[in-house]
């Protein structure tokens, strides 16, 4: 791997913050794809207009990062959990003003689905909502490991040395034990 300087999150908004428009650039680079694909497949068909999911997902971050100047954000994963909670709340109000819409058409019974179902998003959005509260009962090391890893996409080469492990398998074995003591935690709060 290059020596390429990596910017913490948590860098980069203290940047931003200040006005360096190339740390929000990164930011958004950064984490634009992966809330978009977090949110793939939440919003239904029946709750869009002209607005698809990476519609929602880039004006939800754009608005949540307007308020970048009040944020006391400390760590990355904490950072990530801010976003994604502004997406969700966004993907919320697309379901609620979709409720208050008439129906338009009449939809056979026997029409396969090709969306969530609202049931499928009540369910997805609780076992989300679960699985934050259990992150933030996780130690820092633990929440870096899985947040890096699970939402961030590093490898285990990348981990190693976020993560100040001596080798590729300390930071695998790092990740399963933050993993367990995450389902643990998850199934605790049911």
């Amino acid at each position: 791997m290059a020596d390429v300087p990596f910017d913490s999150s948590v860098d980069l908004l203290i940047k931003a913050q200040s006005g360096d428009g190339e740390a929000l650039d990164e930011l958004l680079a950064r984490y634009l794809p992966r809330l978009r694909r977090w949110a793939s497949g939440r919003l239904p068909s029946s709750a869009r207009t002209m607005m698809d999911t990476g519609d929602l997902v880039q004006d939800a971050v754009i608005s949540a990062l307007r308020h970048m100047n009040t944020l006391e954000i400390r760590t990355d994963g904490a950072l990530l959990v801010y976003l994604r909670k502004a997406v969700n709340n966004r993907i919320i109000d697309s379901y609620r003003r979709a409720g208050r819409r008439p129906e338009r058409l009449e939809i056979p019974e026997d029409a396969p689905a090709n969306s969530t179902s609202p049931f499928d998003a009540v369910v997805g959005a609780e076992a989300v909502d679960r699985y934050d509260a259990a992150l933030l009962r996780l130690t820092e090391d633990e929440r870096r490991a899985i947040v890096l890893r699970v939402e961030l996409g590093y490898d285990y080469s990348e981990l190693a040395v976020e993560l100040g492990k001596s080798s590729v398998d300390a930071a695998r074995m790092a990740v399963t034990r933050a993993i367990a003591k995450l389902a643990l935690e998850m199934r605790r709060g049911q």
